[in-house]
């Protein structure tokens, strides 16, 4: 019989703590590069499918199938993108009403902080126009900063590109690779681990696209009844922004209640408000659940947890990988025995069968 070293429990904490530390610190330092490959990683698992019909079915070689699938894909992408330009182009003949709201509504203001607060308009005038000096100032800073985040963006779009190529490319060759790290007899726990992580990925992605539809089309009928102007193009960003968990929903609101603001009167944009916050209670109580939560069995404490994390890691990235991330680690932690407590705490199976299998498991190894 194996015997394995029992080591004290302040030691296993240092090394996890220690661990912790190197996986955070290497992650923050390299995100240029991880999260374009994890990104990368994800589309090629969507896309693997494709891939491999085009192989079998077309007897395409795996190089010009794999550069079809990404393009198709990409193509898509930009489709959306070229709408919302489009849309966005006709916001220019808005402008100047919009110019006129604001100027409206600050007058208002002016007027209530006069009122309440005694602060008279010269005082009020003269804040103003130190804020706007100060704004000036800073104006090259803010500038160089837009420049620097575009071009991030853009150096991680090729990245991931040229990420998913290689991956759907080499994705034999990888799944070689891992077998060989592993012994013999862990084989079909790695292969189940791959099959598994391909399948949940997949599905999820799916369904997140299927949630953006169903949330842009519930919002483009709701806008369009009201009769806000640029309904489509505010729909597709409400369906993109949904991505982004607890975050997306309100910066939605936000950018349609400004431009209901500049286009419409006050009245529509409390009925914009009150149809948007329906939307969002049928999106996290009906669509998320059935569609998108049904293929990632996380529970709502680490997914909220991992948002959080991702989003202090990597920014909006970090926050749409965080439950893919998660659900992959999962997966990875119930097929190995000395981590599926940790798999079971991730989980939302709360069977107590389930548990007395798993205790049961771990104290014949222990044994």
């Amino acid at each position: 019989m194996t015997k394995f070293l029992t080591l004290p429990f302040y030691i296993k904490l240092a090394c996890t703590l220690i661990s912790i530390i190197a996986i955070v610190y290497i992650a923050r330092v390299g995100q240029a590069i991880i999260v374009p490959f994890i990104l990368g990683s994800l589309f090629a698992l969507l896309l693997t499918p494709l891939g491999s019909w085009m192989e079998r079915k077309l007897r395409m070689p795996r190089v010009l199938a794999s550069l079809i699938s990404l393009l198709l894909f990409f193509t898509l992408l930009i489709g959306v993108v070229v709408l919302l330009g489009s849309q966005m182009t006709n916001l220019k003949e808005d402008w100047p009403a919009f110019e006129r709201q604001v100027v409206q509504g600050m007058e208002v203001f002016q007027d209530w902080i006069s009122k309440n607060l005694h602060i008279n308009y010269s005082d009020q005038m003269e804040y103003l126009s130190d804020t706007l000096t100060k704004s000036v100032s800073r104006g090259t800073a803010i500038l160089g900063v837009a420049l620097l985040s575009m071009s991030s963006t853009f150096i991680l779009l090729v990245f991931t590109f040229l990420y998913t190529f290689f991956i759907l490319v080499y994705r034999r060759h990888i799944v070689r690779f891992l077998l060989l790290l592993n012994h013999d007899s862990h084989h079909n726990i790695v292969l189940d681990i791959v099959s598994q992580v391909q399948y949940v990925v997949k599905r999820y992605l799916i369904g997140l696209f299927l949630q953006m539809i169903i949330v842009a089309t519930m919002t483009f009928i709701a806008l369009t009844a009201i009769g806000v102007k640029y309904s489509l193009m505010l729909a597709i960003f409400t369906g993109i922004f949904n991505v982004l968990p607890y975050v997306g929903i309100f910066l939605s609101m936000l950018i349609i209640a400004l431009i209901t603001f500049a286009t419409s009167s006050l009245m529509h944009v409390i009925l914009v408000l009150v149809a948007l916050v329906v939307i969002h209670f049928i999106d996290s109580n009906f669509v998320v659940p059935k569609i998108v939560g049904s293929k990632v069995q996380v529970n709502s404490m680490v997914a909220m947890m991992a948002i959080f994390f991702g989003e202090l890691l990597w920014g909006i990235s970090g926050m749409f990988l965080a439950i893919p991330i998660l659900a992959i680690c999962k997966i990875v932690f119930d097929r190995i025995l000395e981590l599926k407590p940790w798999g079971f705490l991730l989980g939302e199976d709360d069977d107590k069968d389930h548990y007395m299998k798993l205790k049961k498991e771990i104290c014949d190894r222990k044994s």
